[in-house]
């Protein structure tokens, strides 16, 4: 485990929706971390589909980089022109 420094506002953020959602400040960021994680990994899923993928990865083995080329929906394959 680790410490990460973050600003007085983004604290504030965490504190409000981890009392919204019923989740510690750590959890809240951790939960924000891994929608944040693959959203950059994963430009072509939307909120909705990473949320379904985290629900799927936890249930199968936990959060693990290395599980997810497994879980991930695969893109369209575009037909030649």
């Amino acid at each position: 485990m680790g410490i990460v420094k973050i600003s007085e506002q983004m604290h504030e953020n965490l504190r409000v929706a981890s009392g919204a959602l019923s989740r510690s400040i750590n959890s809240q960021a951790e939960h924000w971390m891994r929608i944040g994680m693959l959203s950059e990994l994963y430009p072509e899923l939307r909120h909705a589909d990473i949320c379904q993928l985290l629900i799927r990865i936890d249930q199968a083995e936990g959060f693990a980089i290395a599980s997810l080329s497994q879980s991930l929906p695969q893109p369209p394959q575009q037909e030649a022109a």
